[in-house]
C-alpha cells in the first residue's frame, strides 16, 4: 500500500445506520428568540453521510427507524428524494420521531435535542442482519449512536468487536461525540475502543482533545488509534490529516464562507469515503472531503448541493500552490 493507491474498500454498495431526526432552525441572521419564522428540514450524522454518497453515484441504503407521524414521514422523504434507498427505514408505531433546533448566534450555533425514547432509540443488534448488510462493500457508523441507549450501543459494539477478518464489509466509524447525550466519564473509554476497531475512522482534533487530553497533535491522536487502517484526523478548517501503515498525509481545507458549521464533518466523510472507494490517492480523496464539506458550510441545512462534476475535477486535479491559494468551488 502506498500515499498514491491507499486500501480501500471492496466494491460494492454502502449502508449507513443511525439516527435521523426533524430539524428546525430560524434563517440566518435571526436567531431562535428573535425570528418569526423557522425551516424544517431533516438532520442525522449518517443520513447526511449517505445523501452525500448518493450525490457521488455511490450505490447506498441508510437504515433506521422514524415514528408513525409526519415528522417521520418527512425524514424518510427527505433522505429517499436525495437518492437514498430508504426501503430498510422502520415505523415505529408507538415511539416519536426525534427532533433538533437550532439556535445560531454569536459565539455559533446551540442545537438542542429532544431525543429520548424516540423511535431511533429503540434500534438494536438485529438492524444488522438486515439483507442489504450482506452485499454491502462498507457499513458506516458513528459515535452518537451508542450514546443513544444501550439496544443502540450493542448495535454499534456488535459491528465493530467482530474481528476485521470475520467481518462481510469493512465499517468506517466517525467518532462525533455528542457530550450531551453520553453519562458523565463514559465517552472517553467507550469512543476510543469502538474507533479503534474500525477500518477507517475519522475524529476531530478538537474532539479528540476533549476526550483523551487536552495538549493531544494528530500524531498523537494515530499512537492512541493504531487499528484503524486508514485514521482521518480533521482540525477544524486549517486541514485533515490520513494516516495509513505508510505515513501520513495533510491537505488544507479550502476557504469558503461559511452560513452554518453543522453537518460539514459529515459531509468532509462522505466526500473521503467516496474517493476511497473510487480507488483515489490520500490527497484527492482528502480533497473531494473538503470539496463535500464546503457544500454543507455554505447553507443553513446539513446538505447544500455540490459543485458540477467538471468544476469537482478542476479541483481535484489543481497542483498543491494552487490548492493552497485557496481555491473556491
Amino acid at each position: 500500500m502506498s500515499a498514491a493507491s491507499p486500501w480501500r474498500p471492496a466494491p460494492g454498495p454502502v449502508v449507513c445506520v443511525g439516527e435521523t431526526m426533524a430539524a428546525v432552525s430560524p434563517a440566518p441572521p435571526d436567531t431562535l428568540d428573535g425570528a418569526e419564522s423557522v425551516r424544517l428540514s431533516v438532520a442525522g450524522a449518517e443520513s447526511n453521510v449517505a445523501m452525500y454518497l448518493a450525490d457521488h453515484g455511490l450505490p447506498v441504503s441508510w437504515l433506521s427507524a422514524v415514528g408513525d407521524d409526519a415528522l417521520g414521514r418527512r425524514v424518510r422523504a427527505a433522505v429517499g428524494e436525495a437518492g437514498v434507498d430508504v426501503s430498510g427505514v422502520r415505523t415505529d408505531p408507538a415511539r416519536p420521531t426525534g427532533l433538533l433546533v437550532k439556535d445560531p448566534g454569536a459565539e455559533g450555533t446551540r442545537v438542542h435535542y429532544y431525543r429520548k425514547g424516540s423511535a431511533a432509540s429503540a434500534l438494536g443488534p438485529g438492524v444488522l442482519d438486515d439483507d442489504r448488510l450482506g452485499g454491502a462493500a462498507l457499513l458506516h457508523l458513528t459515535g452518537v449512536t451508542p450514546a443513544l441507549s444501550g439496544s443502540c450501543r450493542a448495535l454499534v459494539e456488535r459491528a465493530l468487536h467482530a474481528p476485521r477478518a470475520e467481518r462481510p464489509h469493512a465499517v468506517s466509524f466517525d467518532v462525533n461525540h455528542r457530550a450531551a447525550l453520553w453519562p458523565p466519564d463514559t465517552a472517553p473509554s467507550v469512543l476510543r475502543d469502538l474507533a479503534d476497531r474500525a477500518d477507517i475512522t475519522f475524529v476531530g482534533l478538537d474532539e479528540a482533545q476533549d476526550l483523551w487530553g487536552a495538549g493531544l497533535t494528530a500524531a498523537d491522536v494515530r499512537g492512541l488509534l493504531g487499528g484503524p487502517r486508514v485514521l482521518v484526523v480533521k482540525d477544524g478548517g486549517r486541514g485533515a490529516t490520513a494516516f495509513t501503515e505508510d505515513g501520513a498525509c495533510t491537505v488544507p481545507a479550502l476557504r469558503t464562507d461559511v452560513v452554518e458549521p453543522v453537518g460539514a464533518g459529515d459531509a468532509f466523510a462522505a466526500g473521503f469515503l467516496a474517493g476511497l472507494w473510487r480507488g483515489a490517492g490520500l490527497t484527492r480523496a482528502l480533497r473531494l472531503g473538503h470539496i463535500t464539506a464546503a457544500s454543507a458550510l455554505r447553507v443553513v441545512g446539513d446538505h447544500g448541493p455540490l459543485p458540477d462534476a467538471a468544476t469537482t475535477e478542476a479541483l481535484l486535479d489543481l497542483t498543491d500552490e494552487d490548492w493552497e491559494a485557496p481555491a473556491r468551488p
